[in-house]
């Protein structure tokens, strides 16, 4: 018994999370979120795609705080396969990539009104050295379609590694599970095939869900596919069917979107230069204007003698 007990609790330690953590999968498995082609990640687990929206402001002073919005839109009717096979709301997820230097404002520097748009939303660095890189997620997509991401811009004065220009921001935003673990394993949240050709003689309900379909393949041998709790039969018995078929539905109703978008860091001496030169320009347009008249006034006054 008390071995039992230890096994049983060492199960409970050891057994990964069965939700969706989706971004905490890309953090422990990648360096970075971005691959050298400009893909994020996660799209290497979930395989349908779907849109994601960004908005950013144009350009920003330095040392100031900023929003940032991922919007996650997906039809809040849908409901996803869960890792036991039941149905459930989707969860939300999103992987923003900030130019280096920009990075998530501490909540002194948060304005209120800010604050209340961002609400409880917890902010993760990708790791100790890439704060520029944030992990948000999962969360109750029902709650977040949208996501307000509170961003602090650098300081090229304080920051000499940063210059002021124009930056890209790479954003990607995930709803539901993947239909690939990292491990390469398929979850129950995708579609599932036939290995062989051959005729379906056997289709067994397992005790936790799914299916085992046993197919009589033109070479004679006999081949066992197991179907985890989740999609749904599209063969019966006695059916044939090839390799690479369906054998199941794809209950996979999420997916992954990524956008890019541009920031600038603009100087605020060159926004002064520029409201000087605008004067400038107003009041020279004014001086010609009246000296135009002081001429038509002049001409008049000689054509009268």
């Amino acid at each position: 018994m008390l071995a039992t007990a230890l096994l049983v609790l060492a199960g409970l330690l050891v057994q990964p999370e069965p939700a969706a953590a989706y971004p905490f999968w890309a953090q422990e498995n990648y360096a970075t979120p971005r691959e050298a082609t400009g893909r994020i990640v996660c799209a290497n687990c979930h395989l349908a795609a779907k849109p994601t929206k960004v908005e950013a402001p144009q350009a920003v002073l330095p040392d100031s705080v900023f929003k940032l919005k991922v919007e996650i839109p997906y039809d809040l009717n849908t409901q996803q396969v869960l890792g036991d096979g039941s149905k459930g709301g989707l969860n939300v997820g999103a992987v923003v990539v900030l130019p280096d230097g920009f990075k998530i404002a501490p909540p002194e520097r948060i304005p209120e009104e800010l604050k209340e748009e961002v609400g409880s939303t917890y902010f993760m660095p990708y790791s100790e050295t890439q704060e520029n890189i944030v992990l948000v997620g999962p969360l109750p997509g029902e709650q977040y379609q949208e996501i307000v991401f509170p961003v602090l811009s650098p300081d090229p004065a304080e920051n000499k590694s940063v210059t002021f220009g124009k930056y890209q921001i790479h954003v990607g935003g995930n709803r539901g599970r993947g239909q690939v673990y990292p491990t390469g394993q398929a979850s129950n949240n995708a579609a599932y095939n036939a290995s062989v050709s051959g005729t379906v003689t056997d289709i067994q309900a397992q005790a936790g869900g799914g299916y085992a379909v046993t197919i009589l393949s033109t070479t004679g041998e006999k081949v066992v596919d197991s179907i985890p709790a989740g999609p749904e039969l599209l063969v019966a018995e006695g059916e044939t069917i090839e390799a690479g078929k369906p054998l199941t539905t794809n209950p996979n109703v999420g997916g992954f979107g990524q956008v890019d978008t541009e920031i600038v860091l603009q100087s605020p001496n060159r926004i002064k230069g520029l409201i000087a030169f605008l004067a400038a320009v107003m009041i020279t347009q004014i001086m010609l204007v009246l000296k135009k008249k002081q001429v038509e006034r002049v001409q008049a006054a000689e054509m009268t003698f």
